[in-house]
């Protein structure tokens, strides 16, 4: 599995925005989609299951506060655009998300990463802070059956950005060492 200190893979997906059809095809998000901003990136196993609706849920709610933070936020599973268009549109509040969902059909970002489960071979539910250069700078995987906390993550993120020392259960407004 990719760390901290190495560079994200290139990719270069399609992605979900909304519950439209898009006329043409689907938009692609590769890995320089967005300069200048730092990257989390989340990975679930599938779509249409029961954890994973309430991680992209809570990660959505603070959506804004990641992009507040020059964050992007993307969601990845190794599920089709067209499996991800029709989980957001068989259900309204994952119809809402603000986010773009990444469509690694062939798995080759989840490979890259080495977050594939061996024996579902589905993306773990691993997430990725990356730099503006694409550097791992936080890198975390949950077994299949536990959910993430996106709070936590904001908060690492949070802690990265000041470039100082951060003691442990550091938060924003706390003086750093």
């Amino acid at each position: 599995m990719l760390t901290v200190g190495d560079k994200l893979p290139n990719f270069d997906l399609k992605a979900v925005l909304n519950t439209e059809v898009p006329a043409e095809d689907f938009p692609r998000i590769t890995n320089e989609s967005n300069p200048a901003k730092w990257t989390v990136l989340f990975f679930w196993p599938k779509d249409f299951t029961f954890v994973c609706p309430t991680e992209i849920l809570a990660f959505d709610e603070l959506n804004s506060e990641f992009a507040d933070r020059d964050a992007v936020l993307l969601g990845v599973s190794t599920d089709t655009d067209f499996v991800h268009l029709a989980w957001r549109q068989s259900r309204a509040d994952l119809g809402k998300v603000s986010f773009p969902w990444l469509a690694d059909v062939k798995k080759e970002l989840s490979s890259g990463l080495g977050i594939l489960d061996r024996e579902e071979g589905v993306a773990l539910r691993a997430t990725f802070i990356a730099d503006p250069d694409g550097i791992i700078r936080y890198a975390a995987v949950n077994d299949l059956s536990v959910g993430r906390n996106p709070g936590e993550v904001l908060r690492v993120l949070d802690a990265l950005q000041t470039d100082e020392l951060c003691p442990c259960n550091w938060n924003p407004g706390d003086e750093t060492l």
